[in-house]
């Protein structure tokens, strides 16, 4: 009698397609596919991939961001997989070539207005098919304010920001958190 495989851990965690039914998101899929098939680029691979992503996976980036990775390169095309917002701390945006799923009006706007362009997937796959001469950028994943969150307040050098109403002395403030409340952890 034979011991059986254990199929408790096959399920494989990786995301084959997006789950948006967004039709031009899938459609954008379709072409990735294809040019990350076809060539043995791995920036097509790349793009494919952050397709796939949550929209939590595929945080915004902001102009002055952008204006400020790209001061070392400034003839290259910005790939973004994601949306592209306005920063209004910046006064002066320089010319940009930037591609990505979304722009804001505002970012839009001030892009076009600086004598740059915003491309589509679409027009960069016709442009540049395996990615040449572009730099790919990303938004920080841990800037939501969820993430400020994440670990055990209370606990010596944690950082972690506790749920409370408000912060005064009599919110989390007490024994374990004050000399005068028996003791200081």
């Amino acid at each position: 009698m034979g011991i059986d495989i254990t199929h408790k851990h096959d399920r494989k965690v990786h995301r084959k397609e997006p789950k948006s039914q967004n039709v031009y998101l899938r459609l954008l899929v379709k072409l990735y596919r294809f040019l990350a098939r076809r060539t043995d680029s791995k920036f097509n691979k790349v793009v494919l991939k952050r397709l796939f992503m949550s929209r939590q996976n595929r945080p915004a980036l902001s102009l002055a961001r952008i204006a400020r990775k790209t001061r070392s390169c400034p003839d290259k095309t910005v790939v973004v997989v994601g949306t592209v917002t306005d920063d209004k701390r910046i006064f002066q945006v320089p010319k940009l070539r930037i591609c990505a799923l979304r722009f804001t009006e505002g970012a839009r706007s001030r892009i076009v207005k600086a004598g740059g362009t915003c491309l589509t997937f679409e027009q960069l796959a016709i442009e540049s098919p395996q990615g040449l001469g572009t730099v790919m950028l990303q938004g920080r994943r841990t800037a939501r304010e969820s993430n400020r969150h994440f670990g055990a307040p209370g606990v010596p050098k944690s950082h972690a920001k506790p749920f409370v109403r408000e912060k005064s002395r009599n919110h989390e403030m007490a024994r374990g958190c004050r000399k005068s409340r028996a003791y200081k952890a």
